[in-house]
């Protein structure tokens, strides 16, 4: 019978943690617009960022991508009173490189627009909900029956920008991941050991 101090039985164990926060360990990128990047909307699709965030789960350590030509573009996080007043007026932050990324690193509510008058007024604005827990939600006062199965994923000069799991399945999937990694590990510590 194997001692449960040997440094083989470290290594299952540390393995074994390994795979488990792994599991828990996805954020994603999302390129703001997907396809129709950011800029004002266009008059066949002027919902573009109330129905892209509908369409897509955030949580802390995912990121946004706002893709635009810092020329004639720019970007501003704002407060809620901002966002629906369209004030320009003291930005919580500015972004004017073209190639924009947000870190969400703490939960709440994101307002977004563009920094240059009167691209707001034209519906070029975005609010995201970002739950405290670590775990998704959905964009507010839509509900997970409004959300199509998956979301679109596009290629980018980036690459390809990952697509969240569907929200019918993420959970359950990942809890079954994490049991299933759970069950291989102590599998092969027994294996080691000689128990089986």
């Amino acid at each position: 019978m194997g001692c449960v101090r040997t440094p083989r039985y470290h290594l299952c164990y540390i393995w074994q943690l390994f795979l488990l926060i792994q599991s828990k360990a996805f954020c994603y990128q999302y390129k703001v617009g997907d396809l129709d990047a950011w800029g004002i909307p266009t008059s066949a699709n002027p919902q573009v960022y109330n129905k892209w965030s509908k369409n897509h789960k955030f949580k802390i350590g995912d990121s946004l991508m706002f893709l635009y030509p810092p020329s004639q573009d720019s970007l501003i996080q704002v407060t809620e009173d901002a966002y629906k007043s369209c004030n320009l007026k003291y930005p919580i932050l500015y972004m004017n490189n073209g190639n924009s990324l947000f870190n969400v690193t703490s939960p709440g509510e994101f307002y977004f627009t563009s920094g240059v008058q009167g691209h707001c007024g034209k519906s070029q604005k975005l609010h995201i909900s970002v739950p405290g827990n670590g775990t998704s939600a959905f964009s507010p006062s839509y509900g997970p029956g409004a959300l199509p199965a998956t979301s679109p994923s596009y290629p980018t000069v980036f690459g390809s920008i990952p697509t969240p799991p569907s929200s019918s399945s993420s959970s359950s999937l990942l809890k079954f991941t994490a049991f299933m990694e759970a069950a291989i590990g102590f599998f092969i510590c027994a294996l080691i050991s000689g128990r089986v």
